[in-house]
């Protein structure tokens, strides 16, 4: 969270900056919103105990950590619109639930829930800004509209 969210909160402002419009960032936070309000109740829901070194905690499952780095970082590719990051994206949350797997912080199956979780969140919002992106140029000709 100390990473991905200034890295989230750095892309927002630059997408702000760069486009002048504010629907794109206000689907980005609310996403990112959504990260925690849906991940805590499922861990207290579930209440599954974590690996050995976390016993007998409970509430691990879906990883919340994993959940912020997929969707933040999801996020920002999304707003950045590069292919180049989209790879960059799948090394890094990839790193990240294997670190957490790796220290005994989580099972590998409360990483792939968050992973599972982000996809969802992520496609609503790539939805969302797709909606938007064609009502704001909804005036302007494209390559389809010409004539027929």
């Amino acid at each position: 969270m100390s990473v991905a969210l200034p890295v989230l909160a750095v892309t927002l402002a630059y997408v702000t900056w760069r486009i002048r419009t504010w629907f794109p960032v206000l689907a980005a936070v609310v996403t990112m919103a959504l990260v925690p309000a849906l991940v805590s109740p499922l861990q207290s829901l579930i209440a599954r105990p974590g690996p050995p070194p976390m016993a007998p905690e409970t509430g691990f499952y879906p990883s919340g950590h994993t959940a912020t780095a997929a969707v933040a970082y999801g996020l920002c590719v999304l707003l950045l619109r590069s292919r180049r990051l989209a790879y960059g994206c799948v090394v890094l949350n990839a790193a990240v639930g294997l670190g957490l797997v790796r220290q005994g912080y989580h099972w590998p199956a409360d990483v792939v829930g968050s992973w599972c979780l982000s996809v969802v969140l992520l496609c609503a919002a790539a939805y969302a800004v797709s909606r938007s992106s064609r009502r704001s140029s909804s005036g302007t000709p494209s390559c389809r509209s010409g004539p027929s």
